[in-house]
């Protein structure tokens, strides 16, 4: 019976026991309170697919926008030769046939 502790000791034993598991149930709170829920999480993923989509559409509207602008760049040149190079040459040509023939 000697070995045996006594009901104070036994008494102290449980309340350090609660206190060590009052312990650990704050810090589980404590990284609990840090989750995310699943309602919210499942929020945030659909609003990041959704930002994720746009910012694809957006790429591919400033793709469009780019091929649209080497068009008209394309067409400008054209319009360029087509309506001041090639008359000016029309002018010019028989000016210097005249010219080199004349001598």
């Amino acid at each position: 019976m000697a070995d045996e502790p006594s009901l104070g000791e036994l008494w102290r034993l449980i309340e350090a026991m609660r206190g060590d598991v009052r312990d650990d149930m704050s810090q589980i709170n404590a990284r609990l309170d840090r989750l995310v829920s699943a309602d919210v999480y499942a929020v945030e993923k659909a609003a990041m697919a959704k930002d994720i989509s746009d910012l694809g559409e957006t790429v591919k509207g400033i793709q469009r926008q780019r091929e649209q602008d080497a068009e008209r760049v394309t067409q400008t040149r054209r319009w360029v030769v087509a309506s001041v190079i090639i008359p000016l040459l029309g002018l010019v040509m028989p000016v210097l046939l005249f010219l080199a023939g004349g001598k």
